[in-house]
C-alpha cells in the first residue's frame, strides 16, 4: 500500500487537469475534475494497487476481474465516456449516448494529463492519441464521441497543445 504515493498521483494529475481546463474555457470543470478520487472507496483501493506507472484500477481489475474503485468513479464523473451509457427506449438495449461537449472537453484534458503524468520527461503529444487508438475497436463509446476525440489527439499529436487549446477554446467552448 502507498497511501502518500498514491495521494501525490492523483492530486499531481488533477492540478494538470485543472491547468488543462482553464486552458480550454472550462475552469469550473477542472475544479470539479476527479473529485470522487478522494472518497475512501475510491482512495482506499488506490491506495492499496498503487505501483506509479499505471492506474490501480488496472491492477485491481487483473486481481479480481473488476475493479470496485473504477465502478465507483465512472458512475459520478462525467468525463468518462463509460458514464454515458443508457437503455434505448425502443430496442431496450444498453447503448453508448454522445457526450455533451463540455464534457468531452474535460475527457480530453484527462487523458492529455494522465498522459503526462504516466509517461513523466518520456510524454509526447502523440502519446494520448496512441493510447487512444489501442482501444479503438474494444470500446463502447457513441461513435460522435469517438470520432470528436480522435480529432482532438490527432490535432495535439500534429499541431501540440498551444494550436489544440486554441482551437478549443474558439470553436468549442467559445459557441
Amino acid at each position: 500500500m502507498s497511501f502518500f504515493g498514491h495521494l501525490k498521483t492523483i492530486t499531481k494529475h488533477r492540478n494538470v487537469v485543472i491547468r488543462h481546463a482553464f486552458m480550454a474555457g472550462i475552469p469550473l470543470r477542472g475544479l470539479l475534475h476527479d473529485l470522487s478520487k478522494y472518497m475512501p472507496c475510491e482512495f482506499m483501493s488506490g491506495a492499496k494497487y498503487y505501483v506509479g506507472t499505471r492506474s490501480p484500477n488496472e491492477i485491481e481489475r487483473e486481481k479480481y476481474g473488476y475493479s470496485k474503485a473504477w465502478l465507483h468513479h465512472k458512475g459520478r464523473n462525467k468525463h468518462h465516456f463509460e458514464y454515458w451509457c443508457d437503455y434505448d427506449p425502443v430496442t431496450k438495449i444498453m447503448r453508448p449516448v454522445e457526450m455533451p461537449e463540455v464534457y468531452l472537453i474535460e475527457m480530453f484534458c484527462d487523458r492529455v494529463a494522465a498522459s503526462k503524468i504516466y509517461k513523466g520527461k518520456n510524454y509526447k503529444d502523440s502519446d494520448p492519441l496512441e493510447y487512444f487508438m489501442k482501444g479503438i475497436n474494444t470500446r463502447q463509446i457513441h461513435k460522435n464521441t469517438s470520432d470528436r476525440l480522435e480529432m482532438l489527439l490527432t490535432m495535439l499529436a500534429e499541431k501540440g497543445e498551444k494550436e489544440t487549446f486554441k482551437y478549443i477554446r474558439e470553436n468549442i467552448t467559445r459557441k
